[in-house]
């Protein structure tokens, strides 16, 4: 039986993936443990002080959110309920209210049944592998520090919405261009997620023409599934395209992730992005640009044109290397997701927005003209769906056939978050097993379509075996 900080039985020993705790509602993600988690946050603070909570726009996100903050009161912790706010706002409004830590609830692209749990320190960065086990072990060791009935938490509402309001000032004061050569136009898809009244004001606050498409809040996501892909993004192509714009912007959920159309309509490859961005803090100063396992080889073409060094670390934990490392890095980053540590140390997809509609009406040019000099290789991006139970199991035996496959092309390897095989001729394979879904995901790059298909084949029929024999 589940209690509220009490003993709970789960299926595994680890709650927190990739990018915290998050997946079905009830089966993986209920009331309990949102309560739980927030009394064993309380217990590992060890300290008075305040607690941000926000949620997004799904149905059972306030449900959560009350019970993360019941848990955090239970444990003496003041609660300040920010309401519904995209994460990045979540994030950015815990150092800026001198906050201890913050609690975001939200399953930020997976589709609208799914909730989770993001847990933030006080400078407003996810928290750390070494703090999320610290979490669970007091969850599942029932260690928790309950406080006296004259010593529980105190909650705080935003009924002014000021954690919003405090995020759009700021922003857009730091991205209002220094000269304007051209009122650009642009569309954004906020896919009835948490950015819907944030993202298309401060576009236009720093004043671009900014059209809207699924920016009416809604936790049924009625307007596409709010993972911004190329196949989910087709209207927003589409509205590019009809209304003339320089570029057309897709968020998730949450807002932590930004996907970018060209004028013409065409996805542009996350990668892409991050060379742009690291170009652009490169041309500031000189450092180091903290990629994610999954980044294109462009990213490093243009890091090192520039001066600069690429170090790679595991998906969803850009944040601890880019801290491990000081001041040294200039920039964390992995498809769809960007930290730039002279803004925060939060993932967020608005901030992106807003620097390229700035540079777009600094420029006066197209995006496609603004990454004109940055390469575009053939990429692919794939999901097997595999029970959690053999996922580990299946993705081991995938990789030791990848070394058998490839061992007379390899030129350097890399394990630490899944298996990444980087070839002689420039390409590259990587197979990991999901840290928040029960797939096992493929990615592949190559110079040349044809190299490409021919890869890709090769580790879906390996896949495909290794889980068929699995099954059996």
């Amino acid at each position: 039986m589940v209690m509220f900080g009490g003993s709970v039985m789960y299926r595994s020993r680890r709650l927190f993936g990739t990018a915290g705790i998050r997946g079905p509602y009830l089966d993986k993600v209920s009331p309990e443990l949102a309560f739980n988690v927030g009394l064993a946050m309380a217990t590992y603070l060890k300290r008075r002080g305040v607690v941000n909570v926000g949620y997004d726009c799904r149905l059972t996100s306030p449900l959560l959110a009350l019970s993360v903050a019941a848990g955090l009161m239970c444990g003496g912790i003041d609660v300040y309920l920010a309401g519904l706010v995209p994460t990045p706002t979540l994030a950015f409004s815990i150092p800026h209210k001198g906050s201890i830590g913050g609690v975001m609830i939200t399953a930020s692209h997976n589709p609208p049944q799914d909730n989770g749990i993001k847990v933030f320190n006080s400078k407003g960065m996810e928290f750390t592998v070494k703090d999320e086990l610290n979490i669970e072990n007091i969850i599942f060791s029932n260690a928790y520090n309950r406080v006296s009935w004259d010593s529980v938490g105190k909650v705080e509402f935003d009924y002014t919405q000021s954690t919003i309001s405090e995020y759009i000032e700021e922003l857009t004061t730091l991205m209002t261009p220094k000269h304007v050569r051209d009122r650009v136009k642009v569309v954004i898809d906020c896919a009835n997620g948490a950015a819907s009244n944030v993202t298309p004001v401060i576009l236009r606050r720093i004043g671009a023409k900014v059209y809207t498409l699924n920016c009416n809040v809604d936790g049924f996501f009625p307007g596409r599934h709010p993972e911004p892909r190329p196949d989910t993004l087709v209207d927003l192509s589409k509205a590019v395209v009809k209304l003339n714009c320089y570029a057309g912007f897709g968020h998730d959920g949450d807002a932590d992730r930004l996907s970018v159309l060209d004028s013409s309509g065409k996805f542009i490859h996350n990668d892409r992005l991050i060379a742009f961005f690291a170009k652009l803090k490169l041309e500031e100063k000189s450092g180091i640009v903290v990629v994610s396992i999954d980044t294109s080889l462009v990213v490093d073409e243009v890091v090192e044109k520039m001066g600069g060094k690429v170090v790679r670390t595991k998906l969803g934990k850009t944040h601890e290397k880019l801290v491990e490392l000081g001041g040294k890095a200039i920039l964390a980053a992995e498809p769809w997701k960007l930290i730039d540590p002279d803004w925060g140390l939060w993932v967020d997809g608005i901030y992106q927005a807003a620097l390229i509609t700035k540079m777009l009406m600094e420029r006066g040019v197209s995006v496609e003209r603004l990454l004109s000099d940055i390469p575009s290789y053939p990429q692919s991006r794939f999901s097997v769906k595999c029970p959690d139970n053999i996922k580990n199991l299946v993705v081991e035996r995938v990789h030791e056939r990848m070394r058998e496959i490839f061992k007379n092309e390899v030129e350097s390897e890399l394990d630490f978050d899944g298996l990444r095989l980087n070839l002689k001729d420039g390409s590259w394979v990587l197979v990991r097993a999901s840290g928040t879904e029960p797939k096992i995901r493929g990615y592949c790059e190559a110079k040349s379509m044809k190299r490409l298909k021919e890869i890709e084949d090769k580790i879906r029929r390996l896949i495909n075996e290794e889980l068929a024999k699995a099954l059996k």
